[in-house]
């Protein structure tokens, strides 16, 4: 027997449609129809709400005073099970740069874990470092810099059950470009962060295989008229992806339409890159090895260079909204579609179309959260 969902709007995916009916059958996705079902049918009732795909989060730290780093199965569930309160039905955990032992036992943990964690959905694992440049370091410690390894990487994948689906390297590193391309016939994307790469160089990246540029203009050599850097690359290059952090810290609104606008909002991926604080009080919280504060709605390490955030990615997609630098399809497309696609999950998470798990969110027309959807199944109401 099917449930349908009745709602003004449906951001289905490659079209807006309705008023109408969405079938939720086994806890997949149905058909889309204007009309009422014939059949004696459960229909649950959402006048007057939009219904979008779950939101993914392609990097993302931690979440309710828990990080990805702990190595603690019940924190990794408890980031999955809060994300849903943020409209995440899929996500990445990130990792930082920290020792090698650190890092395998954490891949190997999530590797032998990820199917069993009770909320959203962990779709693969995303390294961010530890190939990275100091000049661009952020809150990631550069005592563990390198430059990167094919060995290393064959053996995290190998530890983690082939979970690895996104790898950031800095593109001025020695034996980027061989680096590249064993991942990429791996199927893991490369992305380009923390580095001061000129814009020659993240080219030769991207032309060796390098797709996602990693959180735009933070932690990567800026835009200049005669040296247009990583963050020209991002804007520039053809057949990438641009991650952006919409909080109103780390990016200006006005930066990240122009980002929007030269890269296309079809290839701009809304991230994250929350850190434990996200959902929390402020006060003083830990990022890797680093004590950050958190204050007026900003996570910084001492000295006040941002560390990660305490952005929510619902609360990014109302952000560009009200910015007016996005529409609402756009928005969710941005933080739905587009980050399945930069790391070739698209054929199972991020759109509301016919056989995927039936995944979604309800939002009022002020893009609030109303509810959270796994499998057909309401596990968050606002």
């Amino acid at each position: 027997m099917s449930t349908y969902i009745f709602a003004e709007k449906f951001f289905l995916d490659d079209k807006v449609e309705g008023p109408g009916f969405l079938e939720i059958k086994e806890g997949k996705f149905g058909v889309f129809s204007e009309n009422r079902p014939v059949e004696a049918a459960e229909i649950i009732h959402y006048e007057g709400k939009w219904i979008a795909p779950g939101l993914v989060d392609t990097h993302i730290h931690g979440f309710k005073n828990h990080d990805i780093m702990d190595h603690d199965f019940e924190g990794l569930n408890q980031i999955s099970e809060g994300l849903l309160s943020c409209g995440v039905t899929s996500f990445l955990p990130t990792t930082l740069t920290c020792s090698n032992e650190s890092l395998t036992k954490v891949i190997e943990m999530i590797g032998d874990n990820y199917t069993k964690v009770q909320g959203a959905k962990i779709k693969g694992l995303f390294l961010e470092g530890p190939f990275f440049t100091e000049k661009y370091k952020g809150a990631q410690n550069p005592k563990y810099f390198r430059d990167p390894s094919i060995d290393e990487l064959k053996k995290w994948q190998e530890r983690s059950n082939q979970l690895i689906k996104k790898i950031a390297i800095a593109p001025e590193r020695k034996g980027a470009a061989e680096f590249i391309e064993y991942a990429v016939k791996e199927n893991i994307a490369i992305a380009l962060a923390h580095g001061d790469a000129t814009y020659e160089e993240a080219k030769h990246a991207v032309e060796h295989g390098a797709s996602i540029f990693v959180h735009t203009y933070n932690g990567m050599s800026g835009l200049n008229h005669r040296e247009p850097g990583m963050a020209g690359a991002a804007m520039n290059l053809k057949d990438v992806f641009a991650e952006i952090i919409c909080d109103g810290h780390h990016v200006h609104p006005a930066a990240a339409n122009i980002l929007m606008n030269a890269r296309g909002r079809d290839s701009t991926v809304m991230v994250t890159d929350c850190m434990m604080a996200g959902g929390m009080p402020e006060g003083t919280y830990q990022l890797g090895e680093f004590p950050v504060v958190v204050e007026d709605g900003a996570a910084r390490m001492e000295g006040g260079s941002l560390a990660g955030s305490i952005l929510q990615l619902k609360d990014a997609v109302k952000n560009v909204v009200q910015w007016g630098i996005a529409t609402p399809e756009e928005a969710i497309y941005m933080a739905s579609t587009v980050p399945a696609k930069s790391v070739q999950i698209d054929h199972e998470c991020g759109k509301i179309a016919e056989g995927y798990d039936a995944d979604f969110i309800v939002l009022n027309p002020g893009l609030d959260l109303i509810a959270t959807y796994l499998d057909g199944v309401c596990r968050y109401h606002a």
